[in-house]
């Protein structure tokens, strides 16, 4: 049987491991309530431009009436040999399986199109380091989106010109995601616009943990380019939490205070009234040049929302697995202090026997 003195020591560590854990998890509910906010506040703006463009498009010549093909080049629709991978991942661990269930579908996405030349921009520390060890870099690479010397890092093997192989890394963001802004993901959508026009690629997806709420998630494959509907989600795969994972979810946000409805404001309605309204807006500039220069604003909005909601969707799965850490550790420390009781009546039985031996030897 295991020492007292030593299983005290156990106990001691696991309570400072608890106590860790129980901070993690209280700072983790804090960040995830900004990050809530964050995405609370972008929608309205985004909810405008969606139904702002809907409403030009019936008042726009999208399509040429003498070709019949469309006159906005992010409309267009090519055969897809060339694609645009978008991986979104945490920067940190700690979030139970969140960055492993990414790369894990972003792999079922490259195995299905492995007839294809696929470039990868990784977004997060994880997601790069997976891909860097099974991928090799461009020999070319989009700047970076962090102004970190260490994002700017590029894979050593990237030394020949041309394609490093059917599937290469394009661009590294490490960093970005603690202080994520619009800018960052503006240029971005600049990036892959130029790229998308210049038809170097034919299609842009992103792979990313959609978030509404904390029992309201899903891990989604969502095509960008080309537009296909204006205000409708492109999702070529998408998994829902399961109900386990509902259960740890919630019960981490009841403890930690979080609300688990997702949240409607009055700015949203209001939006969605627009594009609906019987109504015909009179425009300062034509339809055609306006619903031109917002289509571009539109995929910036729609890379930014991804952004926000895998912040929001990682400090809650950190939230979640440091609940069940403090869970654990409590369990722990529940059987080390029964075991350690019983170690301390075994050796007192024992002494117990051997005081009334002794005095019946006598």
């Amino acid at each position: 049987m295991a020492n007292i003195l030593d299983i005290r020591r156990r106990i001691r560590s696991v309570v400072n491991t608890r106590q860790i854990t129980k901070a993690m998890k209280v700072v983790s509910a804090a960040k995830l309530r900004r990050a809530q906010e964050r995405t609370l506040a972008a929608r309205p703006y985004a909810q405008m431009l969606t139904n702002v463009l809907k409403s030009l498009v019936a008042r726009a010549e999208i399509y040429d009436p003498e070709t019949g093909e469309v006159k906005h080049p992010l409309l267009a629709q090519r055969t897809e040999n060339n694609i645009l991978l978008i991986v979104v991942t945490g920067d940190k661990g700690l979030a139970g399986a969140f960055s492993a269930n990414i790369t894990k579908a972003a792999t079922r996405f490259l195995e299905l199109k492995a007839n294809k030349n696929v470039d990868i921009e990784a977004i997060g520390r994880k997601g790069r380091d997976f891909l860097r060890r099974r991928y090799p870099s461009a020999a070319v690479q989009a700047p970076s989106l962090a102004e970190s010397e260490e994002s700017l890092e590029k894979h050593p093997e990237a030394e020949s010109a041309g394609r490093a192989g059917p599937i290469q890394i394009t661009g590294e963001h490490v960093g970005i995601l603690g202080k994520l802004e619009f800018s960052q993901a503006r240029t971005l959508a600049e990036s892959i616009i130029e790229r998308y026009e210049r038809e170097e690629i034919d299609s842009v997806y992103v792979v990313f943990n959609e978030f509404k709420s904390v029992i309201a998630q899903r891990l989604v494959v969502e095509q960008i380019l080309p537009i296909e509907q204006v205000g409708e989600q492109a999702v070529r795969f998408a998994e829902e939490m399961t109900e386990e994972e509902k259960k740890r979810a919630k019960e981490a946000a009841v403890s930690a205070g979080v609300g688990l409805r997702r949240s409607e404001s009055q700015a949203d309605e209001a939006a969605a009234q627009f594009g609906t309204a019987q109504v015909d807006y009179i425009y300062e500039q034509p339809p055609e040049e306006l619903f031109r220069a917002l289509l571009p604003k539109y995929v910036a909005i729609q890379i930014f929302r991804a952004l926000l909601e895998s912040v929001a969707a990682e400090h809650a799965a950190r939230m979640t697995a440091m609940e069940s850490a403090t869970s654990n550790a409590t369990d722990m420390i529940d059987s080390l202090t029964l075991a350690m009781n019983r170690a301390r009546q075994a050796k007192i039985t024992k002494e117990i026997i051997e005081i009334v031996s002794g005095a019946a030897a006598m």
